[in-house]
């Protein structure tokens, strides 16, 4: 199944959980609800974003299920195109002194594709191109988690911002989700209804990528 198919994702009806799950089993539910009662207020989220996902459930099963398929095929279009950029294979590192007697550090040669403006800088840099990329994976490796969590957070808002604006102590639950502060969350949500309450909780601390 394409990955757009079956990115997770919950939908619900008014305040109530209706299924959270692959895209496609989420659309033929909401499809099948809507069918009993056109009026029904259901919306459906991305569980990696919190935005609303906008549907077109018109027509039979097969005619989504093509539907969605083609804007698959659309987005996985854009993101190729997107990635082909010119590159060049990697020059050999000249630059980084290699003394007698260096240690052998577990170093493992392997190919990086980068532009000639980027090899250019980082040509530029002290140590060579080796010593900078190494700096680099590791300042990553520290920041991950602090991005980790901003991603969450704003998964959270952004689920909140589509359902839970008319709920009691809204702008309390923004703060303390901002804040990470988790106690304080479940505090402000504690009179939302049960399945709002805790599909924000879970996306704000259970679910980061």
């Amino acid at each position: 199944m394409p990955d757009y198919l079956s990115k997770p994702c919950t939908a619900f009806d008014g305040y109530r959980l209706l299924l959270s799950g692959p895209l496609i089993e989420v659309a033929l539910a909401v499809k099948a609800t809507i069918e009993t009662d056109a009026t029904r207020a259901v919306l459906v989220f991305d569980d990696l974003t919190g935005r609303v996902i906008d549907l077109d459930l018109r027509g039979s099963k097969a005619e989504i299920i093509e539907r969605l398929s083609r804007s698959a095929q659309q987005s996985a279009e854009h993101s190729a195109a997107r990635s082909s950029e010119p590159s060049e294979l990697p020059k050999a590192d000249a630059s980084e002194p290699r003394g007698r007697g260096r240690p052998k550090l577990g170093v493992v040669a392997r190919e990086v594709t980068l532009l000639p403006r980027q090899w250019d800088w980082l040509a530029a840099q002290p140590g060579g191109a080796s010593a900078v990329l190494r700096r680099l994976v590791d300042e990553a490796k520290r920041n991950g988690g602090s991005r980790q969590r901003r991603i969450a957070q704003e998964a959270a808002y952004q689920f909140m911002l589509g359902i839970a604006g008319d709920l009691p102590n809204y702008d309390e639950a923004a703060r303390a989700l901002f804040a990470d502060d988790r106690k304080m969350l479940e505090h402000c949500v504690a009179e939302w209804p049960g399945d709002i309450a805790t599909h924000l909780i879970r996306l704000a601390f259970e679910a980061r990528p």
